[in-house]
């Protein structure tokens, strides 16, 4: 084990330009923890928000950004016993992923199933954890119904028309450009609409026989939230699961209750922490899904630790098509 690491470590909160390269000093493992030699790293909206200190958790920086991550076990705390130095492993925490060493509480590393290599593991547990538990847990998505995914082309969309396939709904999923269209219909979306455009919520009616979608699974928020809202069915639910548009949408009471319809927040992350049947079941599902390669992570950027920079104002400027990983041994 080295007894330094790189770390790109955000030093204030003024988005991409404050990200640097530090060295670091490996710290002594407390009971519980694991200690990871990452090899790839994925970004998700939340580590751009972080730094610019617009996220639910917001760190002060100094901070490591990087929620999740995949790469080998090279040292545990003497009473963990799930995992041992040489185990290939994916994990998650609320940061600190991208450096060439995590530690991380045993409670959060997952086995690494031969689907997948190191930099979809990077790029599965986030995005795949948002959509089960969005589309299971919360929304209690069936077969026989219907979903619109809003922002399909990003990461925790296109897991969200994928996990939605899986489970046998009809899929209607959004992008603005025919390069996100075609990922999206690639990832088993039964249907494509731009959400720009002006009969959106006639569109989405249409395709479900003037009915409206059963499910609504809305990472985006701003004012396509509210049209969305206008093709929504009777007793249908919206999954409030981010706000990548940066504007949180305010919701009508008055048109909720003259449709009947639900509005369910989606807190992946948090839920299973304060909940720990959920967490057990949430875990086991999701093992059972990555040892199938459901939701198999489209990656569109790779790039190396010291252009995290880079990496991120891709995510800035919506130019990413599913996700985008950090792998550290990339020159």
């Amino acid at each position: 084990m080295n007894s330094t690491y790189r770390a790109a470590t955000c030093t204030a909160l003024t988005g991409p330009s404050s990200i640097r390269i530090f060295e670091q000093d490996a710290r002594p493992l407390q009971g519980g923890e694991v200690r990871i030699q990452v090899h790839a790293a994925g970004l998700n909206f939340p580590d751009l928000l972080m730094t610019q200190g617009k996220y639910q958790f917001r760190p002060d920086p100094p901070f490591v950004p990087g929620l999740e991550a995949a790469g080998e076990v090279i040292e545990v705390a003497s009473d963990v016993h799930s995992v041992k130095p040489g185990d290939r492993v994916m994990a998650g925490g609320k940061g600190g992923a991208l450096a060439e060493q995590w530690v991380v509480s045993a409670a959060a590393v997952s086995p690494l199933p031969a689907a997948l290599s190191f930099s979809e593991g990077a790029c599965w547990q986030t995005a795949a954890s948002t959509a089960w538990h969005a589309l299971v847990e919360r929304g209690h998505l069936q077969s026989e119904e219907s979903v619109l995914v809003l922002g399909a082309s990003g990461g925790v969309g296109m897991a969200a028309v994928k996990m939605a396939k899986h489970i046998g709904a009809m899929v209607i999923g959004t992008g603005s450009k025919e390069e996100k269209l075609q990922a999206i219909h690639q990832a088993g979306a039964d249907h494509l609409l731009d959400p720009a455009d002006k009969e959106f919520a006639a569109k989405v009616k249409q395709l479900t026989d003037g009915k409206g979608v059963d499910v609504i699974y809305d990472p985006v928020g701003g004012d396509l939230a509210l049209t969305a809202t206008r093709a929504i069915a009777w007793n249908g639910r919206y999954l409030i699961v981010g706000f990548a548009s940066a504007t949180i949408p305010a919701f009508p009471a008055n048109h909720a209750l003259i449709k009947a319809y639900s509005l369910i927040g989606v807190r992946a992350g948090e839920s299973p922490r304060r909940d720990p049947q959920l967490a057990r079941r949430q875990n086991m599902a999701l093992i059972e899904l990555a040892k199938q390669g459901v939701m198999r992570p489209h990656i569109s950027h790779r790039f190396s630790l010291t252009d995290v920079k880079k990496a991120l104002t891709v995510l800035e400027r919506r130019e990413a098509i599913g996700r985008v990983v950090v792998e550290m041994n990339t020159s």
